[in-house]
């Protein structure tokens, strides 16, 4: 699927917006967005639970879990919430970029190196094919990353109250 004439197509391969799609489609970290329900949530709660090993600790320190369990529960599940908050950022940035960049009806690319930008615009076929793309692909992506960013804040929202209660 990549674009190989160069004739119609003055942007470097690498920087062609299509080619940056499948690259992050198929990246390690980007592809979990792409998966069914459970392969995308299996490694955001390895994370949440990874997350606790920088959080419990602080979590301990501040609330001994055999004083003030309760405390020491909600303050180490928001930490190890904001980490992977941080992680579902960082795909949705990955995601917005490469969508940016197959909606804009102009490229921009650099020839070999950061002095020497150019930009192109992209034929029609081209624009429809990309607006599709994201139509189809991406936009589905970034209602699960944004409805995943939701779930997290509501979640940290209700310890936020929860703890208010204590």
């Amino acid at each position: 699927m990549e674009i190989r004439d160069a004739s119609a197509c003055p942007v470097p391969t690498e920087q062609q917006p299509l080619n940056e799609y499948l690259q992050l489609k198929e990246s390690w970290f980007f592809s979990w967005a792409t998966r069914n329900w459970w392969g995308y949530l299996r490694p955001m709660v390895v994370i949440w639970c990874l997350s606790w090993i920088v959080t419990g600790p602080i979590a301990a320190a501040s609330f001994p879990p055999g004083k003030y369990l309760l405390q020491f529960i909600l303050s180490g599940s928001g930490g190890a919430g904001l980490f992977l908050a941080l992680v579902v950022v960082k795909l949705y940035l990955g995601w917005q970029y490469v969508l940016e960049r197959l909606t804009s009806p102009t490229v921009f690319y650099e020839e070999s190196g950061w002095y020497d930008g150019c930009s192109w615009t992209k034929t029609p076929e081209i624009l429809q094919r990309d607006r599709l793309i994201v139509t189809y692909e991406i936009q589905p992506i970034r209602r699960r990353l944004r409805l995943t960013l939701g779930g997290i804040f509501l979640v940290l929202l209700a310890g936020g109250i929860g703890w208010y209660f204590l």
